[in-house]
Protein backbone atom coordinates (compact mmCIF):
# COMPACT_ATOMS: atom_id res chain seq x y z
CA UNK A 1 0.00 0.00 0.00
CA UNK A 2 1.61 3.41 -0.91
CA UNK A 3 2.26 6.30 1.28
CA UNK A 4 0.29 9.13 0.50
CA UNK A 5 2.50 12.57 0.13
CA UNK A 6 2.66 14.77 2.49
CA UNK A 7 0.23 17.82 1.97
CA UNK A 8 2.01 21.51 1.37
CA UNK A 9 1.69 24.81 1.40
CA UNK A 10 1.67 26.90 -2.21
CA UNK A 11 4.89 27.67 -0.96
CA UNK A 12 6.05 23.89 -1.24
CA UNK A 13 6.43 24.17 2.76
CA UNK A 14 4.46 21.22 4.28
CA UNK A 15 1.24 23.02 5.83
CA UNK A 16 2.58 21.29 9.57
CA UNK A 17 5.79 23.02 9.13
CA UNK A 18 3.75 26.03 8.53
CA UNK A 19 0.98 25.81 11.36
CA UNK A 20 4.09 25.64 13.98
CA UNK A 21 5.86 28.76 12.40
CA UNK A 22 3.13 31.06 12.68
CA UNK A 23 2.48 29.44 16.36
CA UNK A 24 5.97 29.97 17.12
CA UNK A 25 5.91 33.81 15.82
CA UNK A 26 2.78 34.52 17.53
CA UNK A 27 4.12 33.43 21.17
CA UNK A 28 7.01 35.41 20.40
CA UNK A 29 5.02 38.68 19.36
CA UNK A 30 2.98 37.82 22.23
CA UNK A 31 6.01 38.08 24.75
CA UNK A 32 7.76 40.92 23.08
CA UNK A 33 5.24 43.29 22.90
CA UNK A 34 4.82 43.57 26.63
CA UNK A 35 8.24 43.76 27.00
CA UNK A 36 8.71 46.43 24.60
CA UNK A 37 6.02 48.03 26.78
CA UNK A 38 7.70 47.61 30.03
CA UNK A 39 11.13 48.52 28.71
CA UNK A 40 9.49 51.88 27.25
CA UNK A 41 8.35 52.36 30.34
CA UNK A 42 11.02 52.64 32.51
CA UNK A 43 13.02 54.68 30.34
CA UNK A 44 10.32 57.44 29.91
CA UNK A 45 10.41 57.30 34.04
CA UNK A 46 14.21 57.92 34.40
CA UNK A 47 14.26 60.52 31.67
CA UNK A 48 11.48 62.42 33.35
CA UNK A 49 12.34 64.93 36.06
CA UNK A 50 11.93 63.76 39.62
CA UNK A 51 8.68 66.02 40.28
CA UNK A 52 7.03 67.38 36.69
CA UNK A 53 4.80 69.56 38.30
CA UNK A 54 5.10 72.76 37.48
CA UNK A 55 6.29 75.17 40.38
CA UNK A 56 4.49 78.52 40.70
CA UNK A 57 7.51 81.27 41.45
CA UNK A 58 6.06 83.25 44.28
CA UNK A 59 5.11 86.92 43.16
CA UNK A 60 7.09 89.73 44.68
CA UNK A 61 4.94 91.91 47.31
CA UNK A 62 3.26 94.43 45.37
CA UNK A 63 4.30 97.70 47.28
CA UNK A 64 1.57 99.95 49.28
CA UNK A 65 0.41 102.80 47.25
CA UNK A 66 1.80 106.17 48.67
CA UNK A 67 -0.68 109.13 48.78
CA UNK A 68 0.88 111.87 47.30
CA UNK A 69 -1.66 114.49 48.12
CA UNK A 70 -0.83 117.53 50.16
CA UNK A 71 -0.78 116.48 54.19
CA UNK A 72 -3.29 118.70 56.16
CA UNK A 73 -1.09 121.03 58.51
CA UNK A 74 -1.96 123.95 60.25
CA UNK A 75 0.02 127.57 59.58
CA UNK A 76 -0.34 129.64 62.75
CA UNK A 77 1.15 133.13 61.59
CA UNK A 78 4.55 133.82 62.79
CA UNK A 79 6.23 136.65 63.88
CA UNK A 80 9.06 137.83 61.96
CA UNK A 81 12.12 136.44 63.75
CA UNK A 82 10.73 132.80 63.95
CA UNK A 83 9.24 133.24 60.74
CA UNK A 84 12.89 133.87 59.23
CA UNK A 85 14.18 131.03 61.47
CA UNK A 86 11.60 128.67 60.42
CA UNK A 87 12.19 129.68 56.25
CA UNK A 88 15.58 128.94 57.06
CA UNK A 89 15.30 125.11 58.48
CA UNK A 90 12.73 124.28 55.65
CA UNK A 91 14.99 125.61 52.73
CA UNK A 92 18.00 122.84 54.52
CA UNK A 93 15.72 120.06 54.76
CA UNK A 94 16.50 116.95 52.88
CA UNK A 95 14.48 115.88 50.22
CA UNK A 96 13.81 112.49 52.22
CA UNK A 97 13.73 111.15 55.13
CA UNK A 98 15.25 107.99 55.46
CA UNK A 99 13.25 105.94 52.35
CA UNK A 100 10.32 108.48 52.84
CA UNK A 101 10.52 111.35 50.24
CA UNK A 102 8.53 114.63 50.60
CA UNK A 103 5.68 115.70 50.15
CA UNK A 104 3.54 118.78 49.60
CA UNK A 105 1.38 120.33 52.68
CA UNK A 106 -2.19 121.89 52.70
CA UNK A 107 -0.68 125.67 54.23
CA UNK A 108 2.74 126.88 55.08
CA UNK A 109 5.17 125.42 52.85
CA UNK A 110 7.73 127.60 54.83
CA UNK A 111 7.06 126.51 58.36
CA UNK A 112 5.73 123.00 57.63
CA UNK A 113 7.39 119.82 55.94
CA UNK A 114 5.62 116.15 55.60
CA UNK A 115 7.40 112.49 54.42
CA UNK A 116 6.08 109.50 53.66
CA UNK A 117 2.38 108.22 54.05
CA UNK A 118 1.69 107.82 56.26
CA UNK A 119 2.98 111.38 57.25
CA UNK A 120 6.07 112.35 59.29
CA UNK A 121 5.40 116.16 59.62
CA UNK A 122 7.75 118.67 60.89
CA UNK A 123 6.21 121.78 62.26
CA UNK A 124 8.81 125.38 63.01
CA UNK A 125 7.62 128.07 65.03
CA UNK A 126 4.59 126.43 66.86
CA UNK A 127 4.58 126.88 71.14
CA UNK A 128 6.71 125.46 73.26
CA UNK A 129 5.85 123.05 75.07
CA UNK A 130 5.25 122.99 79.08
CA UNK A 131 7.89 120.38 80.80
CA UNK A 132 7.00 119.06 84.05
CA UNK A 133 10.25 117.69 86.82
CA UNK A 134 9.37 114.28 85.86
CA UNK A 135 9.16 114.53 81.96
CA UNK A 136 11.56 112.74 79.78
CA UNK A 137 13.33 114.43 78.12
CA UNK A 138 15.91 113.02 74.71
CA UNK A 139 19.25 114.24 73.47
CA UNK A 140 19.28 112.88 69.75
CA UNK A 141 21.99 114.29 67.57
CA UNK A 142 22.45 118.00 70.11
CA UNK A 143 18.95 118.40 70.12
CA UNK A 144 16.68 118.08 73.26
CA UNK A 145 13.43 116.61 72.52
CA UNK A 146 10.33 116.75 74.51
CA UNK A 147 8.07 113.66 73.44
CA UNK A 148 4.29 113.28 73.86
CA UNK A 149 2.76 110.26 72.82
CA UNK A 150 -0.78 110.09 71.35
CA UNK A 151 -3.30 107.16 69.98
CA UNK A 152 -1.41 106.84 66.75
CA UNK A 153 1.56 108.96 66.93
CA UNK A 154 4.50 110.04 68.89
CA UNK A 155 4.96 113.88 68.76
CA UNK A 156 8.89 115.30 69.44
CA UNK A 157 9.53 118.86 70.25
CA UNK A 158 12.74 120.73 70.60
CA UNK A 159 12.99 122.50 73.96
CA UNK A 160 16.92 124.10 73.64
CA UNK A 161 16.40 126.15 70.33
CA UNK A 162 14.91 129.73 70.08
CA UNK A 163 12.40 128.53 67.84
CA UNK A 164 10.26 125.58 68.79
CA UNK A 165 9.98 122.77 65.97
CA UNK A 166 7.88 119.15 66.25
CA UNK A 167 8.27 116.42 64.38
CA UNK A 168 5.34 114.20 64.69
CA UNK A 169 6.26 110.20 63.36
CA UNK A 170 2.96 108.07 63.35
CA UNK A 171 3.50 104.74 65.32
CA UNK A 172 3.54 103.29 61.97
CA UNK A 173 7.05 104.04 61.57
CA UNK A 174 8.10 102.25 64.94
CA UNK A 175 10.57 104.34 67.62
CA UNK A 176 10.20 108.01 66.53
CA UNK A 177 13.61 109.49 67.65
CA UNK A 178 15.34 107.51 64.88
CA UNK A 179 13.35 109.76 62.63
CA UNK A 180 14.18 113.08 64.70
CA UNK A 181 17.86 112.37 64.31
CA UNK A 182 18.42 113.47 60.75
CA UNK A 183 15.74 116.26 61.22
CA UNK A 184 18.35 117.42 64.21
CA UNK A 185 21.20 118.24 62.27
CA UNK A 186 19.23 120.22 60.25
CA UNK A 187 17.75 122.05 63.51
CA UNK A 188 21.14 122.06 64.47
CA UNK A 189 22.86 123.92 61.72
CA UNK A 190 19.45 126.48 61.13
CA UNK A 191 17.69 127.32 64.35
CA UNK A 192 20.12 128.89 67.08
CA UNK A 193 20.27 128.05 70.95
CA UNK A 194 17.97 129.09 73.00
CA UNK A 195 19.48 131.12 75.95
CA UNK A 196 17.89 128.73 78.84
CA UNK A 197 17.22 124.67 78.17
CA UNK A 198 15.28 122.35 80.98
CA UNK A 199 18.22 120.80 83.15
CA UNK A 200 17.84 117.14 81.33
CA UNK A 201 18.55 118.56 78.04
CA UNK A 202 22.11 119.10 79.25
CA UNK A 203 24.94 116.16 78.71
Amino acid sequence: MSESPTETSEKGTPKGTDRTSRTAALVATAVALPVALLVGTLAFVNLAPEDSTPTASPSPTAPRPQSTAPVEMAAPALAERPATVCRALLSQLPASIRDLPQRPVSAGPEQNAAYGDPAVTVACGGTAPEVSPTDHVYLVNAVCWHAVEQVDATVLTTLDRETPVTVRVPHFYGEALQWAAPIATTVVASVPSADSVPSGCTS
